[in-house]
């Protein structure tokens, strides 16, 4: 039977054994999939173990992302820009890496949101691996404006400048407008904020003032749970919608799901369990 896993640290917590068994159920597919807490500085000698007994792949989640990207051979576009890795294969001995979390972010905001991202103006808060793994989707979906701010406004410029022909190929397409601003009040006000920085799992307050907030917007937490609360919370005061990242979860599991098996699983029961407490 194949089997597969997700690495992470603390990784008692998640739903992707739950999500993936689902996903198997669900289109007749038979494999097992199992959570492992690998402690930090062992996860290269750990991944070498698991190809030697076999496992078919795994997603990686904090705080393993970037050590993920740097120990494949094998790297797609998605890793490239973002310089993060989720998701990983294993082929003939070599690991092919791949990044499905922004995928999994805009179909969550389009098609499980309804909130059409293409002439939108979006901000993008956090230049962390979180962030890298969404913002060349975000590209791609066509908002008129895009913007990147982070409390170290250098690493937000780095991570716009990397994204740079990317956004240049955009900007023709669909005239969209890749920025980096300064984490401050002259931000202005956006259709879609999204949350991607840690701030969440601190209980920190919210990083942007009420003003960055267009009339009805949707403002996005990439985590879920108790941890995107206060911010959710602080949003919905506003006026705003709010929005939690457990949609993200189950939509990049599903293009995780893709990439190993060639089928492409149905998100809407499993979402729709999972927000009955499933």
């Amino acid at each position: 039977m194949d089997s597969y896993l997700v690495i992470g640290n603390p990784v008692a917590h998640s739903k992707s054994p739950h999500i993936h068994a689902r996903f198997a159920s669900l289109t007749g597919q038979t494999l097992t999939y199992e959570r492992l807490q690998v402690e930090p500085g062992h996860f290269a000698a750990r991944m070498r173990e698991l190809i030697d007994q076999g496992l078919k792949g795994c997603n990686v989640t904090v705080p393993f992302k970037l050590e993920a990207c740097a120990l494949a051979q094998e790297r797609s576009d998605r890793v490239h820009l973002a310089g993060a890795a989720n998701t990983l294969s294993f082929q003939a001995g070599r690991i092919q890496a791949d990044n499905t979390d922004g995928i999994g972010l805009v179909r969550d905001i389009e098609v499980n949101a309804g909130q059409t991202l293409r002439g939108s103006r979006v901000l993008l808060l956090g230049a962390g691996g979180a962030a890298a793994g969404a913002l060349g989707p975000l590209l791609l979906a066509g908002p008129a404006q895009l913007v990147v701010s982070n409390r170290t406004e250098a690493k937000a410029r780095e991570l716009v400048a990397r994204h740079h022909a990317h956004a240049s190929l955009q900007a023709a397409l669909s005239r969209t407008e890749l920025l980096a601003l300064p984490l401050d009040a002259s931000l202005p006000a956006f259709d879609v904020v999204i949350n991607a920085t840690a701030g969440s799992l601190a209980g920190a307050a919210p990083p942007i003032a009420a003003s960055a907030l267009q009339p009805n917007a949707l403002v996005y937490d990439m985590m879920y749970g108790p941890a995107a609360q206060a911010f959710l919370q602080w949003a919905a005061t506003q006026g705003a919608r709010p929005r939690d990242g457990l949609g993200m979860l189950v939509e990049q599991a599903a293009e995780s799901f893709f990439i190993w098996r060639g089928v492409r699983p149905p998100t809407a029961p499993v979402l729709a369990h999972l927000r009955q407490g499933g």
